[in-house]
């Protein structure tokens, strides 16, 4: 039996409807802004030797998760490393033919600023995701 509450009525089906319509929408808004940096992304990915490294903080930490996971179980060599334990001790884990992926809204973060002197010196290829193009992350 199905608790009266949980059945869907008119009003939900049509909002649900109507979210999924804008959520399309934004989605192919996006292909609009596929340009050379995608691209550059990509052949980064592609060419990696070691593993895809996943850093960020916060809720771009929780999404850098999903997305090393989701490498992970697909046969691309990932991990994620917490931009805040980064500074002790887990830099470590960056080498030389990895690329590091850096997830931040801000661009600013602090924790994930300091890891890419050291991705540098190592020669670590690095692909910002942010919501902010002016930042130091970008």
């Amino acid at each position: 039996m199905t608790s009266p509450s949980l059945v869907a009525t008119p009003g939900a089906l049509a909002l649900a409807r109507e979210v999924l319509q804008i959520e399309a929408q934004a989605v192919a808004a996006l292909t609009s802004r596929i340009d050379g940096a995608f691209s550059s992304a990509v052949d980064l990915l592609l060419a990696c030797a070691g593993r895809v490294v996943v850093s960020g903080v916060g809720k771009s930490g929780h999404i850098g998760r999903k997305i090393a996971a989701t490498l992970a179980s697909t046969g691309t060599p990932s991990m994620f490393v917490h931009a805040a334990e980064a500074a002790h001790g887990d830099l470590g884990m960056i080498t030389r033919g990895d690329v590091l992926l850096a997830l931040s809204y801000s661009g600013e973060g602090d924790e994930l600023l300091t890891m890419l002197p050291i991705a540098k010196r190592l020669g670590t290829p690095l692909i910002a995701i942010t919501g902010n193009p002016s930042s130091a992350l970008a």
